[in-house]
């Protein structure tokens, strides 16, 4: 597989929480308005960061919704295995809310969105993924934006075994259009030469800081499979 051509974007907005650092560490960590008291306790604590930083962002009720986490919420998805080891029963509730794109879609819900929305998945990968399915939607329909919501957190004991390190529990939400105001980027993918030293559990971590440095030109991944290369593009005014 060739590298291939860049695929053009605009950050128009971008906002974090890490669990390691506080609250909040970015240009919109701090939101005036805040998710309705029942949405959020219907999430975990890290579906509750990620909510709020998402419902910060001004185009939630109208962007193109992409949300990509490798776990999920994990905790509520053991607490229902456990519940049937036990031979107790599943809640219908706790059942619905733990599938991949519940989070998403109550955000949807919550702000009366009716664009489409997408989880998705793909294992240490699932962050570049997720983002570009962002950018596919951005070229699929250039008028609308589309809103990037990543969250993450380390499996717990006795699950660590099963995947690697990947840092402190972290949400990452990334509003993208197709020009306009904002920082124009760009993202290619070329094979990766060496798969042994993929390094991808951080990479959303990684792009977070890439965002918050206004000097820093590249950021790349390096996945089993795909290498992954943004580019921050300065404009002359």
């Amino acid at each position: 597989m060739a590298t291939t051509q860049p695929l053009a974007f605009t950050v128009r907005a971008w906002a974090a929480w890490n669990e390691a650092v506080s609250p909040g560490d970015s240009p919109a960590s701090a939101p005036e308005a805040a998710p309705p008291p029942l949405l959020r306790r219907r999430v975990s604590t890290l579906g509750q960061h990620a909510l709020q930083l998402a419902w910060s962002m001004a185009c939630s009720g109208e962007a193109r919704l992409v949300a990509s986490s490798r776990h999920g919420e994990f905790g509520r998805s053991l607490g229902i295995i456990d519940s049937i080891i036990a031979g107790e029963g599943v809640s219908p509730a706790e059942f619905t809310l733990a599938v991949h794109h519940a989070l998403v879609g109550l955000l949807s819900i919550a702000r009366g969105n009716p664009r489409a929305h997408t989880a998705v998945a793909a294992g240490p990968e699932s962050f570049c993924f997720g983002f570009l399915e962002a950018v596919a939607c951005l070229a699929e329909t250039p008028a609308e934006p589309v809103l990037l919501i990543h969250y993450d957190e380390p499996l717990p004991e006795p699950f660590t075994r099963f995947a690697e390190p990947s840092g402190p529990a972290l949400a990452l939400v990334v509003v993208l259009a197709a020009g306009g105001e904002g920082e124009p980027m760009t993202l290619v993918m070329a094979p990766t030469a060496a798969p042994e030293q993929a390094c991808l559990p951080a990479t959303a971590a990684g792009f977070r800081d890439f965002l918050a440095d206004p000097q820093a030109r590249r950021f790349t991944a390096a996945g089993s499979r795909m290498t992954w290369h943004w580019a921050r593009h300065v404009t002359s005014d």
